[in-house]
């Protein structure tokens, strides 16, 4: 029973990565909170310097499950138009370790008197390297390609549109636009075993509904899509009572898995935000994946003169 466990979860793992082919961002629940890690124009839209830690621990059901850490920081600069921020992911989907680090820039115009469109680009460079424990196992070590391996830095860039008001907002981005190799195989191997960071296409949106003096609802939806890899669809609903709590949940699918979630946000105070995210597989491989996890954190330093209405996204 063991092994086919085994052999479930190694096919889970492989179709959720596109055969291993294919490197993918890491993916959020609370991806509205946490926009600047996918689009860089972004930056700068909330009108203050924002601070955003999140802690993603997936599929708990595995021992050794994947692991995400991102910290994002942004900010307006004095002319209102320009916007700059950094990007910190660190991403272990398995034996592999990711750690992306990027700079953001972005500038916005006006269309209307209540909506912007903001330009963005994004650059920096991307760390991939193999577990030590892996690369101790012994049946890894003796072959001769995984002996040959070293780390790998390579730079790369993206860019992204973001238009907005203070009640709706749509996105378009490409973080990352050029393929890389992080582990090219010598062409003496027999190992087939690539590590590809291929451009990803994210198309992010959401409208806040006013239900009533102290309810809001707030649906938004990303659409993924990556060469060689399914569409990925994340749909999200959240009411916000009293601006200060949100409670709402998610549903995601591609083509090989699908799962439904929950979400809690708590304004602890005007500058200190909570949220959780909590998320489950619906589909046949749940008894042997388990759930996720998402804790995120986020601080603002707000200019009273400057923000001139509530921050929605």
């Amino acid at each position: 029973m063991g092994g086919v466990k085994n052999i479930i979860i190694i096919v889970v793992i492989l179709c959720i990565n596109s055969v291993g082919l294919a490197q993918q961002l890491p993916q959020f629940t609370q991806y509205m909170f946490n926009t600047i890690s996918i689009n860089p124009a972004y930056a700068g839209s909330r009108e203050t310097l924002s601070i955003v830690g999140l802690h993603r621990t997936q599929w708990t059901g595995i021992q050794g499950g994947p692991k995400t850490q991102t910290l994002s920081v942004h900010s307006p600069l004095q002319n209102q138009k320009i916007g700059i921020g950094l990007s910190v992911i660190h991403d272990t989907p398995g034996f592999e370790n990711y750690l992306y680090l990027y700079g953001d820039f972005s500038y916005s115009i006006s269309i209307t008197e209540n909506s912007k469109l903001a330009f963005g680009l994004k650059g920096g460079v991307t760390n991939y390297n193999l577990d030590q424990e892996f690369l101790n196992d012994p049946e890894v070590a003796a072959d001769p390609f995984f002996g040959n391996y070293t780390n790998h830095w390579n730079p790369n860039i993206g860019a992204g549109l973001y238009i907005h008001s203070n009640k709706w907002y749509l996105g378009l981005s490409a973080p990352r636009i050029l393929n890389i190799d992080h582990n090219k195989t010598p062409e003496n191997s027999t190992v087939e075993y690539i590590a590809l960071e291929r451009v990803s296409y994210y198309f992010t949106g959401g409208y806040v509904f006013d239900l009533s003096i102290n309810t809001k609802l707030k649906p938004s939806a990303l659409f993924k899509a990556t060469n060689g890899a399914p569409i990925s669809m994340d749909l999200n609903a959240n009411f916000l009572f009293y601006n200060k709590f949100w409670l709402g949940g998610s549903y995601r699918y591609n083509q090989y898995t699908a799962s439904i979630g929950a979400l809690v946000d708590f304004q602890v105070t005007k500058q200190f935000r909570i949220g959780y995210a909590y998320e489950h597989f619906i589909s046949n491989i749940k008894p042997y994946i388990g759930s996720t996890h998402e804790v995120l954190l986020m601080y603002e330093l707000f200019n009273e003169k400057r923000v001139r209405s509530p921050r929605y996204f």
